[in-house]
């Protein structure tokens, strides 16, 4: 079972969600960010345990935490959400990941600016 209940807190287990122990599939990250939505569309605070996670890629996070942070408010997604069981050097990634995911939710036409300039007009 990858949810466990209480109260109004639900813990969700990555591993078991995604049904692997290696975080690094983009369409998994989508899997585990669906998973938090419910939870979060159903009012509850979520725990999203990193247990037993091996490899975690920023692109699975970028997957999860980008479509996080573009469907819902941050605050809610700050005030509602705690991570744990994950590696130091996870979480560094997970912080930058988050603080990309910010940056361009801020100003989407920047990078695609920038992407314009290094790939070219046709790349788009």
């Amino acid at each position: 079972m990858n949810l466990t209940h209480n109260e109004n807190t639900v813990t969700i287990f990555v591993t078991e969600v995604i049904e692997d122990k290696f975080c690094i599939v983009c369409h998994y990250g989508k899997k585990l960010y669906e998973h938090i939505a419910v939870a979060l569309n159903n009012g509850e605070n979520v725990i999203l345990s990193f247990k037993n996670a091996k490899d975690i890629t920023p692109a699975f996070l970028s997957e999860t935490f980008g479509s996080l942070y573009a469907n819902f408010p941050q605050q809610k997604i700050e005030s509602s959400l705690k991570i744990i069981d994950i590696k130091p050097e996870d979480a560094t990634d997970l912080k930058s990941v988050i603080a990309e995911v910010k940056d361009y939710l801020e100003n989407p036409q920047r990078f695609k600016n920038a992407i314009e300039e290094s790939l070219g007009k046709d790349y788009l």
